[in-house]
């Protein structure tokens, strides 16, 4: 048995308090599986739920936390750690045919953060309707680690975006990265969008606020569009009225990439890979981090990742 350092929650509850740094024993790995050293590891809002007991897929406890990282094989070779492995600890063992090399060319940190945000964006953009050059995606929450993907891949294949933010500050920063417009999240929103689409409008939303924020980007999309749900961040319930319904036959669905990797074959998750891993390497999709912690900081790591005001991701630095 090796000793490694890992976070290790006994119970749900505040983030900073559930969750310790101590010392996990690692067996031999089994008939399969292959020893990783876990090199980064982002804390998500998905890790911030799952701590607090919210989110619908939690390790047992007592468990190791961390949807999604990067790490290193014995013999060097780079790897996208499996779909909740409980990536916050030093090293594990995982499954060889669950692991996903990493080519030359993509840095690890930002490998460790392809699996969740940027497969979430680029998903959501192809999986429900067929954008063409020049089309209209509406979303809120845009300055998110999601939103900031949806902005660069927009602009690499000419689909234009709107983005909603409830900050004006945020605005040059995302016009900067390629946002074709910014509004700030209000009343008017509606009809503040339909003035920049015009009358042939948008054909997709991308919802991670839920409320009104929902029904105020859905009430300006293009008759048969489609609005998309991939996170609640005003804990809001969506409200949607009969008439978007009826009269103007919007489609309300759903997205989790979790489940996206469960129903996938292993050809279609080996392609999203590798254009995500194309991507990275050429710069086209970039996570901004903002600080890199060693797991004895976790406490401190884990107030800064929920903090409002961050310009890039917190990540895990584990080994």
């Amino acid at each position: 048995m090796e000793k490694v350092s890992a976070i290790v929650i006994q119970e749900h509850g505040d983030p900073a308090a559930v969750a310790h740094c101590g010392q996990i024993e690692l067996p031999p790995p089994a008939a399969g599986e292959t020893r990783v050293r876990v090199a980064f590891s982002p804390v998500n809002p998905a890790d911030i739920n799952v701590l607090e007991g919210k989110y619908p897929v939690r390790p047992e406890l007592p468990g190791v936390p961390g949807v999604e990282g990067a790490g290193i094989l014995e013999n060097g070779t780079h790897v996208l750690l499996p779909h909740r492995f409980g990536a916050w600890r030093e090293a594990g063992n995982a499954p060889e045919a669950a692991l996903v090399h990493v080519p030359a060319g993509v840095p690890l940190e930002q490998a460790a953060m392809l699996r969740i945000n940027p497969a979430t964006a680029l998903c959501m953009l192809r999986e429900f309707v067929s954008l063409a050059p020049g089309d209209w995606v509406i979303q809120n929450a845009a300055n998110s680690a999601v939103g900031r993907c949806i902005i660069q891949l927009a602009r690499h294949h000419g689909w234009r975006t709107i983005n909603v933010v409830r900050r004006a500050d945020i605005i040059p920063e995302l016009t900067a990265a390629g946002a074709d417009a910014v509004l700030i999240e209000g009343a008017t929103l509606t009809a503040d969008i339909h003035a920049i689409t015009g009358k042939n409008g948008a054909r997709i939303a991308l919802n991670a606020v839920g409320g009104d924020s929902a029904t105020r980007i859905a009430g300006a999309l293009a008759p048969g569009g489609t609005i998309v749900t991939y996170g609640a961040m005003s804990r809001q319930p969506l409200r949607i009225p009969n008439g978007l319904l009826i009269f103007q036959d919007i489609a309300w669905r759903g997205f989790w990439v979790t489940r996206w990797y469960e129903r996938a074959t292993p050809a279609q998750r080996a392609a999203l890979f590798a254009e995500l891993f194309d991507l990275a390497a050429r710069g086209i999709l970039h996570t901004p981090i903002e600080a890199i912690y060693p797991l004895t900081a976790i406490a401190t790591a884990l107030e800064h990742a929920q903090r409002p005001l961050r310009s890039g991701k917190i990540i895990l630095r584990c080994s």
